[in-house]
């Protein structure tokens, strides 16, 4: 039998089983399928605007929302959790978008950044606008579903997690302006449980620095140290790239040695800021074990920054930072979900 006479075969076989429905069969290629798989389309946005980067600002965020809600073992309920994850993402993602937006011609001819989605046409530029306008929107909506003062707070946030995108064009010191982009996150989070951002609060008649929106100001000041000095180690990447393109960074302004000191000197004032928040918090064994811990990573971040070649960056840049932020959540959780380590009231 011949393959068109299996074929006509199989179709009568089918239209006799379908009641006489006509039944087509189409050979599906490996290329087709793959065009219908979510997953690879899914995987290329999701690098394009590095959403695993969040693990740099989220754990703050949920550490400040955790001291928010103490007097609930840290739990503010399932509903604001779930707004102030979803008001994250869509912060994080609204910023990064707006960056590769407005950097790509930059992205294009630094051979750092030339493989990048934009510039080699991987997503449109339609595309990246179409998602900057909804992951903008979604941080409005969420933010109005938390309360009235996140509501109002969501385009302040906007205006400046995107607006650093646009510094390295006129001043040296970026790296506080993404310091203080992200330093919104604990306190977006503290707004979020609290409603409010009480400096002196009174329990029972008495100043309750334990329930203090210092803390939360603490948090911020912290993070915007701990962006500076590791935005600093990542700008030695283009460094030869700023200066021959006029872009400005305090690696270009003061020279690698000296910004390598200058952030050095930001992680230790970001260590002892993480001090005081954890006195005044009232804090014991876990929380100074971890500090510990994060003082080892940030002297290795700047061991590997010093020592070895360009390379070794990105493992200072993401792995030891995360690791840093990672470490920061669970000693905070710890702290305030377990009663033995709480402090005493």
């Amino acid at each position: 039998m011949s393959a068109d006479e299996s074929q006509d075969d199989f179709c009568r076989i089918g239209r006799k089983s379908c009641g006489g429905a006509r039944l087509f069969v189409t050979a599906m290629s490996p290329q087709t399928a793959a065009s219908i798989n979510p997953l690879p389309i899914l995987r290329k946005w999701t690098e394009f605007v590095k959403i695993s980067h969040t693990l740099f600002a989220l754990p703050f965020a949920l550490a400040s929302m955790a001291v928010a809600a103490r007097d609930n073992n840290g739990w503010p309920g399932m509903k604001i959790f779930l707004l102030i994850l979803a008001s994250m993402v869509c912060a994080r993602t609204c910023a990064m978008t707006f960056n590769r937006i407005v950097d790509r011609n930059f992205d294009r001819e630094n051979p750092r950044t030339a493989n990048r989605h934009l510039v080699t046409g991987q997503i449109s530029l339609a595309g990246a606008c179409s998602l900057w306008f909804l992951s903008a929107a979604g941080l409005v909506v969420s933010s109005y579903h938390i309360n009235t003062v996140c509501f109002y707070f969501s385009p302040v946030a906007l205006f400046v997690v995107c607006f650093y995108s646009l510094t390295k064009r006129f001043t040296d010191f970026t790296h506080i302006y993404l310091g203080i982009a992200l330093a919104l996150a604990p306190i977006g989070a503290w707004l979020a449980v609290k409603g409010n951002f009480d400096l002196f609060p009174m329990i029972n008649g008495s100043l309750s620095i334990k329930h203090s929106a210092v803390l939360a100001l603490l948090l911020a000041t912290g993070v915007v140290f701990w962006l500076v000095g590791f935005d600093i180690i990542y700008a030695l990447q283009d460094y030869e790239f700023d200066r021959r393109c006029g872009l400005h960074s305090l690696v270009v302004r003061w020279g690698a040695s000296n910004a390598l000191g200058a952030a050095f000197l930001a992680h230790a004032f970001m260590w002892i800021i993480l001090v005081a928040f954890g006195l005044l918090a009232g804090f014991r064994l876990v929380y100074w074990l971890g500090m510990i811990f994060i003082a080892a990573c940030l002297l290795m971040e700047h061991w590997l920054a010093r020592r070895r070649n360009l390379n070794w960056i990105n493992n200072a840049f993401f792995r030891l930072n995360a690791v840093i932020s990672m470490i920061f959540l669970f000693i905070t959780l710890t702290e305030i979900v377990f009663p033995f380590f709480r402090m005493r009231e």
